[in-house]
């Protein structure tokens, strides 16, 4: 471990294609708290962990000198909420129009699990955990 970096994470930051859609998706599918927000982000709290939907027009400066990869290259991150029930949460976000990109799914490794995207093509994934098969 370096010395002098914890090991938890406080804020993971999603750029985010259109932020009025990507506001509207999280605050249709998540119960979590606005903690700021002005015309190019939001900041979600999830638990301990915050959530920043980022207008990806600001992302560049953040990143350099990488460059910023479009939404349209597919998945590139995959972020796991834990539930009790995984049918009954995809039966919810079908309610609501979330479609399901799979699953449920019984996994080897212990877990039930399904997933879904945000507008900008984040991907996240519902897990229950199971007996191993």
């Amino acid at each position: 471990m370096v010395d002098g970096l914890p090991s938890e994470v406080e804020v993971i930051t999603l750029f985010v294609d259109d932020i009025a859609s990507s506001k509207a998706f999280y605050a249709r599918v998540f119960a979590s708290e606005t903690i700021w927000e002005d015309a190019v982000s939001s900041v979600l709290r999830f638990g301990g962990l915050l959530i920043n939907l980022l207008d990806v027009s600001q992302a560049p400066t953040l990143v350099e000198p990488l460059r910023v990869g479009p939404s349209s290259a597919g998945a590139r991150v995959l972020l796991t909420i834990r539930v009790v029930d995984v049918d009954q949460v995809c039966t919810a976000l079908r309610g609501i129009g979330v479609d399901l990109l799979n699953g449920p799914i019984d996994r080897p490794w212990g877990r039930r699990t399904a997933s879904f995207a945000d507008p900008s093509g984040h991907v996240w994934e519902i897990a229950q955990v199971i007996d191993r098969t």
